[in-house]
C-alpha cells in the first residue's frame, strides 16, 4: 500500500529523508528504535569535488515553528564519500540518494561523474543552496543557468537525476520546465527559504553567514503552493515530485501528496521526534484506508482537478 515507483526505483515508503539532516546515512542507525526501512530513500549530505569545512558558527538557530541552518555544506569531499562511506551502507535496506553541490558547472560535472562509478542509487543536483557564498543560489534562481547544470550533469551519468529546485526566484514553474527538457527526472520543492535572525544585545546577525535557510513548518504553505505550481509543469512530462518543507505529521505528508508529490521529505521534523517516519507511515496508510484506496499514488495531484472546476466557475 504504501510503495510506490520513483524513477524506477522501488520505494518502500513514500518518505524520503532529507539531505543535511542525517549526515550519510549512518547518524540515524545509532537512535534506538530506527529503521532504514521507514524511508523510502535516504539523500546523504550535501557532497562537493573537495572536502569543505563549511561556514563560521553560529550555523544553527531555532525560530519560531522552524530552524535556520547555514552549516555552509561541511563534508569531506566526493573521494572519501564514495570510497570510505557508501561501502559501508546497506542498500538493502532502503534507497540511498547522493546530493551533490558545486560553485562551478565543472564541479557538478565532476562530483556526478563519479557518483556515476559508484552503487548510489539515484542523484539530486543541489542547485539551490542558500546558504553558501557561490554557486548554489545563482545556478537556481535563473532557469537557464539551472538547465545548463541538469544537462552538464545528464551527460555524464545514466542514474536517475532529481533537481532541487530554490523557492527563491520568480517562477519556479518556468525553472521546473527548464530542468526537465535538460534531462531532469524528478523534482524536489523546495529547498529552504532563506532567512535571517538578529541578536538584540549583540546588534549583530546571530548566524556567522549574515543568512541560513529556514525550514520546518513556518514554510509549509509556501511550500505547499511551490509543489502545486510545480505539479502543473511535471504532470505533463510524467516527473515526479518529492515534495518537501515543514512536513510533520501524516496530515502534512497528505496534503502534500494531494498537491502533487508522488513522495515526501522529511527533514527538519526528525531533529526533535526521531521516529516520526513510522508515525507517518501509520498515519498514511490508515487514511488509505478509510479511504478505500489502493496505494499512494492514487492520491497524487488529486487537488488539480478541484483547482480547475474552481478556475473554471470563477471564469463563468
Amino acid at each position: 500500500m504504501l510503495s510506490l515507483a520513483f524513477c524506477g526505483l522501488k520505494f518502500d515508503s513514500p518518505i524520503v529523508l532529507l539531505s543535511g539532516c542525517v549526515g550519510f546515512g549512518e547518524e540515524y542507525t545509532r537512535v534506538e528504535g530506527f529503521s532504514n526501512k521507514d524511508a523510502g530513500a535516504i539523500v546523504l549530505k550535501g557532497t562537493t569535488r573537495e572536502p569543505r569545512l563549511g561556514n563560521p558558527p553560529h550555523r544553527v538557530y531555532e525560530t519560531p515553528m522552524g530552524m535556520l541552518n547555514a552549516i555552509g555544506l561541511q563534508n569531506p569531499g566526493v573521494e572519501q564519500v564514495v570510497t570510505r562511506i557508501l561501502p559501508t551502507l546497506d542498500f538493502s535496506e532502503t534507497r540511498f540518494i547522493a546530493n551533490v553541490c558545486g560553485s562551478t558547472i565543472e564541479d557538478y560535472v565532476e562530483v556526478t561523474r563519479r557518483f556515476d562509478d559508484s552503487p548510489i542509487d539515484a542523484i539530486e543536483i543541489n542547485i539551490s543552496c542558500p546558504n553558501i557564498k557561490e554557486g548554489g543560489v545563482q545556478f537556481g534562481n535563473y532557469p537557464e543557468m539551472s538547465a545548463r547544470v541538469v544537462a552538464a550533469c545528464r551527460a555524464v551519468t545514466k542514474k536517475p537525476l532529481i533537481t532541487k529546485l530554490s523557492p527563491n526566484q520568480t517562477d519556479i514553474r518556468e525553472n521546473a520546465r527548464y530542468c526537465i527538457e535538460a534531462g531532469s527526472d524528478a523534482l524536489a520543492v523546495i529547498n529552504t527559504v532563506m532567512g535571517m535572525a538578529i541578536d538584540i544585545h549583540a546588534r549583530r546577525p546571530v548566524i556567522g553567514n549574515v543568512q541560513g535557510g529556514l525550514s520546518g513548518p513556518a514554510i509549509k504553505p509556501i511550500a505547499l503552493l511551490k509543489v502545486h505550481q510545480v505539479y502543473e509543469v511535471a504532470s505533463r512530462h510524467n516527473v515526479p515530485i518529492i515534495g518537501q518543507g515543514g512536513i510533520c505529521s501524516a496530515q502534512d505528508a497528505l496534503e502534500f501528496l494531494i498537491a502533487g508529490a508522488s513522495a515526501v521529505g522529511v527533514g527538519t521534523a526528525l531533529f526533535y521526534d526521531p521516529l516520526v517516519c513510522k508515525k507517518i507511515n501509520d498515519g498514511i496508510a490508515a487514511y488509505l484506508q478509510r479511504h478505500k484506496l489502493g496505494s499512494v499514488a492514487d492520491l497524487v495531484g488529486t487537488s488539480s482537478s478541484h483547482s480547475t472546476l474552481a478556475q473554471r466557475s470563477q471564469a463563468c
